[in-house]
Parts: C-alpha cells; structure tokens; sequence
C-alpha cells in the first residue's frame, strides 16, 4: 500500500472548526483526516446502533502546494509561528465571527484579513478596507456610514458610505486603534445590531457584514486608560490572532527576501543573492518587519549592478542615508553589528560627491573602466554618474 501524505496542519484545522462531518480525503478516497463531529456520528461501523443509513458526501477540491512554495502575492513563510497563525486564520474563516488581528506594523495584517475574507463564505463578495489612521475625524462618520443631499457643507448629493459597500461582505477596520472616541459608539450599534444611519438621515439602515480589524497598538491599555470602550473592544476581539514580528519567525527571512527581490525587481532582471548577502540579511532585526525587509531589498537592488547581490551591497544599502540604523542593528539581541558581520568581505569606497568626481575625471589621464576601478565603483555606475553630471 503505497505511503500516504501527512495532511496539512492548517486543513486539520480547517475541519476541526467545521460544525458538520467532515473528511479530508487523498486520491482513491483514501481518508486522511476526519473532524470531531464526524467521529462523533460515524465513528462505529454503521451508524448508530440499529440503524443502517445511506450517505451522500459532497467532494470539494482543496489545492494546497505539494511543497511549501512561496506564492507571488500571497502570504509566504513555514516557520512554526506562521504556521500556527495560519492554522488560526484557517480556524476562524468560514465562521462569522469578529476577527482582531495584532501585530507590529508590516506584518502584513492587511494580506491576513484578505485571507480570512477568501476563506469565508463570503468570498464572492467584497472586502472593503477602512483606513482608521488616515482618516480626518470630522470626515470619518460620512465616509463610513455614508450621507444625505444637504447633511453639511459641500453634500451636494447623497453618498453610500464603507458599511453599504461591504453589505455582504467583509469590512476591514485597519488601525482601528485610531477610531475617535464619539464614533466608537456608532459602530458598536453598528457590530451589535447591524443597523446604522446616514449622516442627515433618520432612516435606519441594515448591513450584513462580518467585521476584521486589525491594530498596532494594545487596545487593553488603551481600554485602561480610557482611550478605548471596554464593549468595543469585546465586540471587535472575539477571535484575535496575534501576527509574528520577522524576528520571531525562524527561517521566514530566505523565503521572504527570495519572493520579494522578483517583485521588486521584476523580469527580464533575473537578480540572484549570495549566501553572504543572505546571511546578513537574516542577521537584522527588522523592526519594520516585512515592509523594512521589502525596502532594504528595492534599495539593495538598485545598488547592484549585476545579477548577484552579494554582502557588500547589503551592508551598503544599509547604510544608505539611515546613519542611526547602524546603531540600533548593533543593539538587536543576538545580531552582529554590520562592520563583525562582514569582517574579511570586500568592502565599497564610499561614492564620490559631484565635485569630487568631476575633479577626479578632470584630473584622470587613462581609461573610464580604471577611473572606476581606482573610485571603487562598476564601470556602469561611473557612466551613469557622469551621464547624470553631463560629463
């Protein structure tokens, strides 16, 4: 009998959340995982006793990467806690119950709440992002619940808010930490009883929504000092999933960067990393997580001529304009400071300012490619330099 796969962790989960039997079944509908309620209802042969039944199962596919391969937009990493809030988000999607994701900013809460929305049964419908941080709190309670003809200066017709876009579908609430305190109590009305009303309007509106909000900050301390009400808080965090910081995720940084150097430099540029250049990549802290991870490539990219990123255009795009970042990588527990970590690589001579390499051609007597080489620089950085000075 031929070997059969282990089931994936975040689809027996999936089941487990499930209220109704469920299997998950190989091809030749060889079983490899079955949920609580199906044990319960046919866990004796048969049936219950006395009883002899007919069953009809409805098979659905469930595609799932024979290898942990990172997906171009998706969310990428298999590290035990990405793993585990995988295995969360897989739990809690096809129920309709409140979702409040946690993390550090640029942990990618917004692409865990698309996940989440997509694993619902209301895919098919909208996901609607609320951008709480950004909004101007005399404007907020307009561009979420929407607005009569007349309501205010400037209402010369009637607008739909957010809510009755994602009447359906999904609402995501980002840095729901930054909603003012008068508005808060909206939409608590709004999550308890699924009504609410245009600004102007007495009319009482209904949406069917499920909520997802996502924050930075810690709402319990913010509810402590009185920043944030208790009830929302309640409402909003019936199923949190804590995100983790890169720091914490073992073995996500060589994914990440690998699926993140094609994005930021896309085909036909084919750029490979070194392991030098990845090990010093997994050496930093990241304190802005995947975003800082993502920046530090783009920049380390254009720093780079050729196809290979090695160390030394790491170390200098670290170093590129961010003088206190160098001091906060030496604090990082357990991270080398940059200059240990690539002690004995070769090292780029700072870039000449303008008129420093104006003076040097000037005064150069033998070829561009030696000019460059006695600069430190490529040959292609030098002609670009110099194409930029009209030199």
């Amino acid at each position: 009998m031929p070997h059969l796969p282990a089931p994936p962790a975040e689809l027996v989960s999936f089941l487990e959340g499930l209220p109704d039997p469920h299997i998950l079944v190989y091809d030749r509908y060889r079983i490899l995982a079955a949920n609580g309620a199906y044990r319960r209802l046919f866990g004796t042969a048969g049936g219950a006793e006395g009883k002899t039944g007919f069953f009809v199962e409805k098979m659905v596919p469930l595609p799932v990467a024979a290898q942990p391969v990172p997906s171009a937009q998706g969310l990428i990493g298999r590290s035990p806690a990405f793993q585990k809030m995988l295995g969360l988000v897989a739990r809690v999607a096809p129920s309709r119950a409140a979702v409040l994701l946690l993390g550090e900013s640029g942990t990618g809460k917004e692409l865990v709440a698309h996940a989440v929305h997509q694993g619902s049964l209301r895919a098919r419908r909208a996901l609607v992002p609320v951008d709480c941080s950004s909004m101007p709190e005399a404007l907020f309670e307009s561009e979420l619940f929407g607005h009569e003809k007349g309501a205010f200066t400037g209402a010369a017709q009637a607008r739909p808010g957010l809510v009755e876009a994602a009447d359906g579908g999904t609402l995501f609430l980002d840095e729901v930490g930054d909603i003012p305190l008068p508005l808060q109590v909206k939409l608590l009305r709004l999550l308890e009883t699924g009504t609410y009303r245009r600004v102007g309007s007495t009319e009482l509106r209904h949406a069917d929504l499920r909520v997802v909000s996502a924050t930075h900050r810690n709402l319990r301390h913010m509810v402590a000092a009185g920043h944030f009400r208790e009830d929302l808080y309640y409402r909003l965090s019936t199923f949190p999933i804590h995100l983790p910081p890169l720091r914490e995720r073992q073995g996500d940084t060589a994914l990440l960067a690998r699926a993140l150097l094609e994005r930021v430099a896309p085909p036909p540029r084919a750029l490979q990393l070194s392991g030098a250049a990845l090990a010093l990549l997994e050496a930093q802290p990241y304190p802005g997580n995947v975003r800082e991870l993502r920046n530090l490539l783009e920049r380390t990219a254009l720093l780079c001529d050729g196809d290979s990123i090695g160390a030394e255009h790491v170390q200098q795009a670290l170093a590129c304009g961010l003088p206190p970042l160098a001091g906060a990588v030496a604090q990082g527990a357990g991270v080398l400071p940059v200059s240990v970590a690539l002690a004995g690589l070769p090292r780029r001579r700072p870039l000449p300012d303008d008129e420093a390499l104006r003076q040097a051609v000037a005064a150069h007597q033998g070829s561009r490619l030696a000019l460059a080489r006695r600069l430190g620089i490529s040959e292609r950085s030098l002609y670009r330099r110099l194409k930029t000075l009209g030199a």
